[in-house]
């Protein structure tokens, strides 16, 4: 059933290629352990003890909580998913606890440091160069995920209005408004673009040099390389550009609701984690400015 649940997953819920792994590789470890420990076992044979030996077993093997979690609500989508094809009638993930996972602050980078980048670095100039700065652009002026910036379409790109619509998580649109200053590099790039036959042949907006879409290894390793040079922060991927742009607009007094919308969050829970970085602040402020402090 693991096929079926993945193709519901594609089809249907409209989740990410790399979701989609995440899910299957998630699966199939699972019931790699239950053949493994208990011999072969069908999904209605399988109990909360069985699901609870497999956790066991990951943090035996070192896996951290958050790792744990979200392994197991892959496993709590695949069983609420048999359940609505009534291959199950009772789920036995019920009596499974998650383990708490411990805080985990989001990586960011500098304010100044992405200024730098944007403003000091010099980009080739030629098509690659436009493309890669206008790439980080849109990454830290959106907000965008991995994903969405490689699905981004040009019919749904609003010069006029400076506004950009985005196809999110679960097939939800949000639409996110674009820094001034892009209006021109866009226009510059689309000219650039166009020459470029195979890139003719489709609308998404970033493509590579050849005119194809672009894919999640091309841009996390283009994030990579440009963040080398003005960051010696450990992860230095596309989500660090997403956790930077919501930081910096926390603390520059942003509304959280309205972070939240920029986001596609689902929940205000997941946008809290931003107001840290205010939080942090405040201590500075207090230690510099008071007296007891």
């Amino acid at each position: 059933m693991i096929e079926q649940f993945l193709q519901y997953l594609e089809f249907e819920k409209k989740y990410s290629k790399h979701t989609l792994t995440a899910y299957g590789e998630d699966l199939k470890q699972f019931f790699f352990f239950i053949e493994s420990a208990f011999g072969a076992t069908t999904e209605k044979e399988i109990t909360h003890q069985h699901i609870r030996s497999w956790l066991v077993e990951l943090m035996k093997d070192k896996s951290s909580a958050r790792t744990v979690r979200r392994k197991l609500s892959s496993l709590k989508s695949f069983y609420k998913f048999l359940i609505r094809q009534n291959i199950l009638t009772k789920n036995p993930l019920q009596k499974v606890v998650s383990p708490k996972p411990s805080k985990r602050l989001p990586v960011f980078v500098e304010e100044k440091n992405m200024e730098t980048l944007l403003n000091e670095i010099g980009f080739p100039d030629n098509f690659t160069g436009l493309r890669d700065k206008l790439t980080i652009e849109l990454l830290y002026s959106g907000g965008f995920r991995r994903s969405e910036i490689i699905n981004l379409t040009i019919p749904n790109l609003d010069l006029e209005q400076l506004q950009l619509k985005v196809l999110g998580k679960g097939n939800k649109e949000r639409i996110v408004p674009l820094n001034p200053k892009l209006k021109e590099m866009v226009s510059r790039y689309l000219e650039q673009r166009n020459i470029i036959e195979m890139a003719t042949a489709h609308n998404f907006l970033l493509v590579m040099d050849n005119g194809k879409k672009m894919y999640d290894k091309f841009v996390y390793q283009l994030v990579k390389k440009y963040l080398n040079l003005v960051t010696t922060i450990d992860k230095k991927s596309p989500h660090v550009l997403r956790h930077s742009f919501a930081t910096h607009l926390s603390n520059e007094g942003a509304d959280l609701n309205a972070i939240k919308e920029l986001l596609g969050h689902s929940s205000l829970a997941a946008t809290q984690v931003y107001t840290h970085n205010t939080i942090e602040k405040l201590k500075k402020a207090f230690k510099q400015a008071h007296p007891r402090a």
